[in-house]
């Protein structure tokens, strides 16, 4: 884990991100139990539900849903990076990809790297973000990237 904040999480505002910023935080472990729960409610498709299946199929077993992955980095992204006092939304995010499948056992890390932080020209109170994330795996094997925006309040 790289933590490079001094500023706990519940006090961070938009001034706490500077560009260039880089943290990183995990790992977390995936589990069977977790990919078929996850896939079961949001993406029951073979290759993420039915071990036996899988085994046979393309990936040679088991793999987590893509969106599966990407809630990983958000549990990562709400307990570690966003205050969620301060985090007013996000208007999307760009370039997802996953980039090699999160098997049973896999210990994932996510990297946040800001890229850009600019004051809001039309709302003053708050500061926009661009970050970098990726998400990889004990190998240091990219297995998730994106970039988000962040709507941010700045300190009063």
């Amino acid at each position: 884990m790289l933590d490079p904040f001094t500023t706990p999480l519940p006090d961070r505002h938009f001034e706490d991100y500077p560009p260039g910023l880089h943290a990183e935080y995990g790992p977390t472990t995936v589990t069977a139990d977790e990919i078929v729960a996850f896939a079961t409610a949001f993406d029951p498709q073979p290759m993420h539900v039915d071990a036996e299946w899988a085994a046979a199929g393309p990936f040679g077993g088991l793999i987590a849903s893509g969106w599966h992955t990407t809630a990983i980095m958000m549990r990562l992204l709400v307990d570690h990076w966003l205050n969620g006092e301060t985090s007013l939304s996000s208007p999307g995010v760009d370039e997802l990809r996953w980039h090699r499948p999160v098997r049973p056992g896999d210990q994932l890390t996510a990297r946040f790297t800001v890229l850009e932080a600019r004051p809001s020209a039309s709302r003053p109170d708050r500061g926009i973000l661009r970050t970098r994330i990726e998400l990889v795996d004990a190998d240091e094997q990219l297995v998730m990237s994106q970039v988000m925006t962040n709507f941010v309040l700045r300190r009063p």
